[in-house]
């Protein structure tokens, strides 16, 4: 098991504007034996430095990466595709990769790149993802995006983390639609990572868990 283990990576993307390392501290706060015991957890940074104010200043240190950019309505996106490029190429680099998780732009990118590679678009040579793990993610709204990412259900082990006050609610819940057979996991914070135990019970706990490790074997 511990030789297979190695070979289980989950990439992990973060939200806009923060890093890789405040990430892996956000999903610190999770019970290791969910899931991260069982996983190589890979934390990359984003393409590009911050190009403005960061919402973690003061809490966690600098520097602080994005993904991409995009337009106040989330109609119009600057470097994504070479932001999709990168991701393609560190993935074929660094992988195979059992699985990705993203956090808010992280997650939103995540659930486009299996959109993308279930259609034949990127990653064809990549085996197939097994699992998804999505806190505070959306849809891109672009329609010749979504009419590619979102044409079939992905269907992919998911499970989707929704906060009752995070401003990403509805997307959230939209995005859930866009895969087979959703988890869909509800807490009562906002656009964060929920701490499991606090707000869950042991039902939901055993949900996510089984999500994911019925993926890896």
């Amino acid at each position: 098991m511990e030789g297979q283990n190695q070979n289980m990576k989950i990439l992990c993307l973060h939200g806009f504007r923060t890093s890789g390392k405040f990430l892996q501290k956000q999903i610190s706060k999770w019970d290791p034996s969910l899931f991260l015991h069982h996983f190589q957890m890979d934390f990359p940074d984003g393409l590009f430095s911050a190009g403005g104010k960061s919402d973690i200043e003061g809490i966690f240190p600098p520097p602080y990466f994005e993904w991409f950019q995009f337009n106040k309505e989330f109609t119009e996106y600057t470097n994504l595709e070479e932001c999709i490029s990168h991701l393609c190429q560190y993935i074929t680099h660094n992988g195979p990769f059992h699985g990705l998780l993203g956090f808010s732009q992280g997650a939103t990118l995540g659930a486009l790149l299996l959109g993308y590679k279930a259609q034949g678009k990127v990653l064809k040579e990549h085996p197939p993802f097994k699992m998804f793990v999505s806190i505070s993610g959306s849809k891109f709204r672009e329609p010749s995006i979504c009419e590619v990412a979102y044409k079939d259900k992905i269907n992919v082990k998911s499970v989707h983390f929704i906060g009752a006050k995070d401003w990403l609610k509805l997307p959230s819940e939209d995005l859930a639609t866009a895969f087979h057979d959703p988890l869909i996991i509800r807490h009562p914070q906002g656009h964060t990572v929920p701490r499991l135990g606090t707000y869950h019970n042991a039902r939901f706990c055993f949900a996510f868990s089984y999500t994911l490790l019925d993926s890896y074997f």
